[in-house]
């Protein structure tokens, strides 16, 4: 059973106390009129625009059944600029500060720069002396760098990279505004790693897209995405993302996403456009970009929420995991020639292991295998974190083995491969270029070879090898049920989610991970890719005996 419910009380609380906190910036009144033209009681307080709305009850409405808290506890918040960021996060900040019966909370404005962090906390502050109600009902006080509330002994206060009272904090609340700027981790580690004694910690992300894509904020934002492709299952992590679809290189012969220059698509960057986004001045930034290579980065970046240097993905995750079928099991490979791809780690990755057959109706069936070593799951660093978290997590659903000590046990992976074989029709085994594969391979060819060729091969990683299983991979999963079966397993769906790719200029593809030392791996799609290969070679012509050529006699004599 599911553990969380919506809770309307808890949705609507959140938008009724910032509803009743004013603007501090810019002409926003919409309060209605009276007969004779005055404005009624809402003058100068926020209304809130339904894209806020889905946000804040999203992440305040859903609660645990068991104790009633918070579900999120990780927000990741994507949007263009001039969409309100900063105004609805110093509401977000004053209401866990205030209501949110947390004793002494401690909510602290994370920024690179002290200039940055008081774009949250000064609003805040604004917001407080301008509402005496506030102050009266939860002896909340503004200071020059702080807010105290009086009734629970919590306060707000900024924070910047270079502050030295980063260590220490027991936060209840933690904002960090504009992630992309953050040069290095050590901020968002030192952050997140806080979090220890509270019972419902929130960490709120939010940024415009950026250019540095081996930062923390892609990272974040990788994770976000995954999470809504759902081939990663984190229920405690809210992601939204306002951008344009496709890649930024537009253009109308390629018909590939969004054209960054139709008007009519800058409502997915800018979902405020209309109110806290004005479309003149949009229209102000693309004409500038039209003629401005530096202008169309900042236009692309901050206007339209586009990554720059970001790899576009490869497969489609929902088509991928529309060809999932848990069912799927040895039993339906026997009677079919059988094919084994293996993607050896060299020290303490993953090595996968994947098994395709094709069906007499013509559907390629993919079941993985999954290895780790024991000692990964012990990473106590911030960066593995997130990783770590999933890899228990597949531990234990068995989708993931692990093998005791600091490196994959190759000699289990080789005992799985040596019962596949025993059990079906395998014709091929093929290994990526790694010296324990080639061990591997040679002692399967001296146990298993039947003398009428290798039944264990290597495969070079490289696009001339790797184009026509890929791609044939790749349409099979834009086709559906009807051409792949695959077992549903949530490693490889997260694998297959994770891979990007070349396309050269001549029509060759090669899959690859997004950045050489990203901890989102791939070992799953090459071992399928190596499984595949070899089903994509046209059958071996048959060996005609001389004595059957018509001519040979006439040759002999």
């Amino acid at each position: 059973m599911w553990g969380y419910r919506f809770d309307p009380w808890h949705a609507n609380d959140i938008c009724d106390f910032i509803e009743n906190l004013p603007h501090i910036e810019g002409n926003w009144c919409k309060c209605p009129r009276g007969d004779d033209g005055m404005h009624l009681d809402r003058c100068g307080k926020i209304d809130l625009e339904p894209p806020q709305i889905f946000i804040l009850t999203t992440v305040f409405g859903w609660r645990r059944k068991d104790n009633g808290l918070r579900r999120f506890t990780v927000v990741y918040e994507e949007v263009a600029r001039k969409n309100a960021k900063s105004t609805k996060t110093a509401g977000v900040s004053l209401y866990c500060l205030c209501c949110e019966n947390e004793t002494g909370p401690q909510v602290l404005t994370a920024a690179t720069t002290f200039d940055q962090a008081k774009k949250v906390f000064h609003p805040a502050k604004r917001m407080v002396e301008k509402t005496p109600e506030l102050q009266e009902a939860f002896g909340v006080t503004a200071w020059a760098k702080s807010i105290t509330c009086g009734d629970n002994g919590g306060y707000m206060q900024p924070l910047h990279a270079k502050s030295k009272t980063q260590d220490g904090h027991n936060p209840h609340l933690v904002t960090m505004d504009e992630l992309h700027a953050h040069a290095d981790r050590g901020l968002y580690d030192v952050m997140r790693s806080a979090f220890g004694a509270r019972k419902q910690p929130l960490l709120w992300q939010i940024t415009t897209a950026g250019s540095n894509v081996h930062g923390v904020c892609y990272e974040q934002r990788t994770m976000a995405t995954k999470v809504l492709e759902r081939s990663v299952i984190a229920e405690h992590i809210f992601g939204i993302i306002f951008t344009l679809d496709g890649p930024k290189d537009f253009t109308p012969e390629r018909k590939v996403g969004d054209d960054p220059y139709d008007e009519r698509n800058w409502i997915k960057a800018n979902p405020l456009l209309g109110s806290a986004v004005q479309l003149d001045e949009l229209r102000q930034y693309a004409i500038e970009a039209k003629n401005s290579p530096s202008a169309e980065g900042e236009f692309f970046t901050k206007r339209l929420n586009k990554w720059i240097g970001a790899a576009s993905a490869w497969l489609n995750v929902s088509q991928w995991i529309a060809c999932s079928d848990p069912s799927l099991k040895l039993s339906d490979f026997r009677g079919l020639d059988c094919y084994i791809g293996a993607d050896l780690a060299d020290k303490d990755d993953i090595t996968a292991v994947a098994l395709a057959a094709l069906h007499p109706d013509g559907r390629l069936l993919l079941k993985t295998w999954f290895f780790l070593p024991e000692a990964a799951l012990a990473r106590d660093d911030p960066a593995s974190k997130q990783i770590v978290e999933l890899y228990r997590q597949w531990k234990d659903g068995r989708w993931l083995w692990t093998t005791p000590g600091n490196f994959v046990d190759h000699n289990r992976v080789e005992r799985l491969i040596r019962r596949l074989q025993k059990v079906l029709s395998v014709k091929r085994i093929t290994f990526d270029q790694f010296a324990a594969a080639q061990a591997m391979a040679s002692r399967l060819n001296e146990d298993l070879g039947d003398g009428d060729g290798e039944l264990a091969a290597i495969l070079s990683k490289n696009a001339a090898n790797v184009t026509d299983p890929a791609k044939d991979l790749e349409a099979r999963v834009k086709g559906g049920p009807h051409l792949l079966r695959h077992d549903g397993n949530p490693v490889m769906t997260w694998m297959a989610g994770n891979a990007v790719v070349d396309r050269r200029v001549n029509n060759t593809i090669l899959p690859k991970k997004e950045t050489p030392m990203s901890q989102n791996k791939i070992d799953g799609i090459d071992a399928a890719i190596n499984a595949m290969a070899p089903m994509q070679l046209p059958p071996p012509a048959p060996v005609v005996s001389p004595w059957d050529d018509p001519d040979f006699s006439l040759v002999a004599a």
